[in-house]
């Protein structure tokens, strides 16, 4: 019996995402082509892999065991890679990295520029995606570092399987439109006026609900917003108040918006989180680290930038 191990990758991409389809995009595969390497590996073993009889594809006993040693053939690969990199002191292969647009643009792009230079054979590759969408691409591998953010409010995320590391605490700012005479002084001032709302799942959305239970109002959530640019748009022409990372107004030009000296409004926590090594060694992903590393150094370049550029009203 001679077994493909890249066939193996297929059958157990099937089996953690649960179909053919699913599989077929996280292997940059057509279905058809995912299909077909299944065929032959079953032709390969003499056995039958996949039960075709349901509308949805399923394993068949003898497919899910050969899946579970294709799990550790993956193992093994990714412990035979990490112990190679001691033989040689340039750091190579794919970083696939998940975060969403701010910090992509003032953490990524600048970490990016570091790594080109530092470590040239590191490719990153970033991927757009945030919230439990992305917690799931990292735990089934098609992403290996994601970049995640919660109020400060709520504890750090905390699993056997992942591995996180603090990045940076992002204060929330609450800015109005510029043409308020009276900026608000405390939360009382804000308690009646339209907002433009983050998603409950967000941090400034949990940032908003937190604040308004604890001063004793229901915020009055206008508009609800994903994307901060949009938010600030809203905020610009009149259409209401919003809670801000600092991050986010790095993008806002001068005047286009107030930045009201209220501070005691919280704050967001950034995290990178990795899957903790199953291998033997136990050690983190060499290449992985490095990437880190770098989007540690290019988030301690921030801080300067945000307190020269951030005047409060």
């Amino acid at each position: 019996m001679d077994i493909d191990p890249r066939r193996l990758r297929v059958l157990h991409e099937v089996a953690r995402r649960g179909g053919v389809m699913r599989a077929a995009e996280a292997l940059f595969l057509t279905p058809s082509a995912v299909s077909q390497q299944l065929a032959q590996l079953e032709r390969e073993v003499g056995l039958a892999l996949i039960d075709r009889s349901q509308r949805r594809v399923s394993l068949t006993p003898a497919g899910r065991v050969l899946a579970g040693y294709a799990e550790r053939v993956e193992d093994e690969l990714a412990e035979a890679r990490r112990e190679l990199t001691r033989f040689t002191e340039r750091l190579a292969g794919p970083v696939r990295i998940a975060a969403f647009p701010t910090v992509i643009k003032h953490m990524l792009v600048p970490a990016l520029r570091d790594l080109a230079a530092r470590h040239p054979r590191i490719t990153p590759i970033i991927h757009e995606v945030y919230g439990q969408p992305a917690l799931q691409e990292l735990r089934l591998g098609a992403v290996d570092v994601l970049i995640t953010e919660r109020d400060m409010s709520l504890p750090v995320l905390s699993q056997p399987s992942l591995a996180t590391r603090a990045l940076y605490v992002d204060e929330y700012r609450i800015v109005v439109p510029p043409g308020w005479t009276s900026p608000p002084r405390s939360m009382a001032d804000l308690a009646d006026v339209p907002w433009v709302a983050g998603e409950p799942d967000q941090a400034c959305g949990q940032a908003l609900d937190r604040l308004a239970g604890l001063h004793g109002f229901e915020p009055r959530k206008v508009h609800v917003i994903t994307e901060f640019g949009p938010a600030l748009a809203l905020v610009a022409a009149g259409h209401g108040v919003a809670i801000v990372p600092t991050l986010a107004l790095l993008d806002v030009p001068e005047g286009e918006v107030r930045v009201s000296e209220l501070r005691e409004v919280g704050a967001r926590r950034l995290d990178a989180v990795t899957r903790v090594s199953r291998t033997r060694s136990g050690e983190p992903d060499p290449v992985q680290a490095v990437v880190i590393g770098a989007i540690e150094d290019a988030t301690a370049a921030l801080e300067a930038s945000l307190k020269a550029h951030l005047q409060p009203v």
